[in-house]
């Protein structure tokens, strides 16, 4: 081991002085004298000796420890980028990232990383703000300080200029998720020309594990697609959707230790963390302008979402006027002009938050709770 890699250690108090002492063989008198070189001459009384006076650039000995314990206390796991991002904004640390980095490195509290792999190429990014995104869901210890938890992050990224335009956490990645994601970009931006997804369950019908997806079966999200005229494209390979597995892998290395350093440990404060913190700094340091200034979104305009992002299901009506939907059962009220809808097709919508409404053409019969129940004030 390096003799600079010992005091560096020792600085940020991984080991005690005297065990560097004990480390590089030298009693403990000469260890002081190495400690005091520190002092005077900063990181770079380590690196060179025949200099006959201190480096002006030097790093003050006080600080680089400062620095270390930093890490080492508050946000062990952060990358370097990360770490020197969080120190300068918020402990007023000035030493440059080159020189935490190296500091880091030294002290053994961040590992060297190896030489990156052949050259390869990218698809080139779509040219203008809502022609494509990418919708995915990562299943992750997102939440650190509850061990043993799983939870998945659904979150939206423009193609062309690699902005998050939604984030949430959720128990699972299920249909109802996924809409919910997608009423927010749409409500905010309008329509995009196409949605870019893996072949989840909740995007496509699978016969087989890696056989081409059923086009002849829409899902409940691709049947939703198709009504508001946004095309659908799925990936066959992670390598295929490398923008966002980019995107979950960056907010895998800084959201986890965010919200860690927060204190954060239930979904709802993630989610606002999220939100009004995270999104905006995320969006501000990595996203890009798009090639086409002209967004490709379209005005919403009168689409009615409440009757598209939802579960709709076709049920026949039952001798005794009740829809049976799932557990639910719902008893239809005399409609005027009709004795009964006992045999009747009808169509059985499960909306967002939880009501259900039975629809008989452009005609709704009916709108229920999640129990089954006619709200006291449902017209």
């Amino acid at each position: 081991m390096k003799v600079q890699e010992v005091v560096m250690r020792a600085i940020s108090g991984e080991i005690t002085w005297l065990r560097a002492a004990d480390v590089l063989g030298m009693s403990p008198r000469s260890m002081r004298r190495w400690r005091q070189r520190m002092e005077e001459h900063g990181y770079e009384g380590l690196l060179d000796r025949r200099r006959k006076k201190p480096s002006p650039r030097r790093a003050p000995f006080a600080e680089v420890e400062r620095v270390t314990r930093l890490y080492r206390e508050n946000y062990p796991g952060f990358n370097v980028r990360h770490f020197h991002q969080m120190a300068v904004e918020r402990h007023g640390v000035t030493l440059s990232y080159t020189f935490v980095k190296t500091a880091l490195q030294t002290a053994g509290l961040v590992k060297k990383r190896k030489a990156r792999g052949r050259h390869r190429l990218r698809r080139e990014p779509r040219a203008c703000f809502g022609e494509m995104l990418h919708i995915d869901g990562s299943r992750h210890a997102w939440l650190a300080l509850r061990p043993g938890e799983q939870q998945v992050l659904v979150s939206i990224v423009d193609d062309a200029t690699s902005q998050i335009l939604y984030a949430q956490l959720f128990e699972s990645e299920s249909t109802a998720s996924i809409m919910t994601a997608l009423r927010a970009v749409l409500t905010a931006h309008g329509l995009p020309a196409a949605l870019y997804s893996d072949r989840a369950s909740w995007a496509a019908y699978t016969p087989k594990a890696g056989e081409p997806v059923d086009k002849s079966r829409r899902t409940q999200v691709g049947r939703a697609l198709d009504k508001l005229g946004i095309e659908q494209i799925l990936a066959y390979s992670p390598q295929a959707r490398g923008r966002s597995e980019r995107s979950h892998g960056t907010l895998q290395d800084r959201l986890v230790n965010e919200l860690r350093a927060e204190g954060i440990r239930s979904i709802d404060a993630a989610n606002r963390y999220l939100r009004e913190r995270y999104i905006p700094d995320h969006n501000k340091r990595f996203s890009r302008p798009p090639r086409d200034p002209q967004s490709a979104f379209v005005a919403l305009g009168r689409v009615d979402l409440d009757t598209i992002l939802c579960v709709e299901e076709e049920r026949t009506v039952g001798r005794d006027n009740i829809v049976v939907f799932g557990k639910v059962h719902m008893q239809l009220e005399k409609q005027p002009g009709r004795p009964t809808c006992a045999g009747r097709k009808v169509l059985v919508r499960q909306h967002l938050d939880g009501t259900h409404t039975v629809w008989l053409g452009g005609q709704r019969l009916g709108i229920y709770d999640r129990l089954g129940r006619r709200p006291r004030n449902a017209a």
